[in-house]
């Protein structure tokens, strides 16, 4: 302890020199650094703001011209949906038009052939009717024929 007291009085300082002893080195020492934040401020400072403000810009003016771009897109993706949607429904539109003409042409080639067959088989009807009223005629006259031979010779 008593070594701290006498270092802490050796270390007393007497008279100018102090710890503010304010002289020429102080507004000398205001002027360099005043020079350093000048020269500094021209020679790295501002040439780097620049930049970084050059930077801004172009990030900004990108980012403005890719949200304009994706707008557009967006406003095309919607608008060719919707051209897509229509172009569907007027397809479906088509093709039941198309079935719907296509049943019609059948139903009406199948009433056509329905009433050729129906004619076709009616002419046959008539034509078997006839034949059988001739073979039945033929017949009745064969047998009146054999009945009058069988009688003939019965009768001998």
């Amino acid at each position: 302890m008593i070594n701290f007291s006498i270092l802490i009085s050796s270390s007393e300082v007497s008279g100018p020199g102090g710890l503010f002893d304010i002289n020429a080195t102080l507004p000398l020492v205001a002027i360099q650094f005043l020079l350093l934040m000048i020269l500094l401020n021209v020679i790295l400072y501002n040439p780097l703001l620049t930049i970084i403000e050059e930077r801004k810009e172009y990030i900004l003016t990108n980012l403005s011209e890719a949200s304009e771009i994706l707008a557009e897109a967006n406003k095309l993706t919607t608008q060719y949906e919707q051209e897509l949607e229509d172009v569907r429904k007027q397809a479906q539109l088509e093709i039941t038009k198309s079935q719907k003409i296509h049943k019609e042409i059948l139903e009406v080639e199948v009433n056509i052939s329905q009433k050729y067959i129906d004619n076709l088989l009616d002419t046959i009807t008539k034509d078997l009717f006839a034949k059988k009223e001739i073979a039945l005629n033929n017949l009745d006259e064969i047998v009146q024929s054999l009945a009058t031979d069988i009688e003939a010779r019965l009768a001998i």
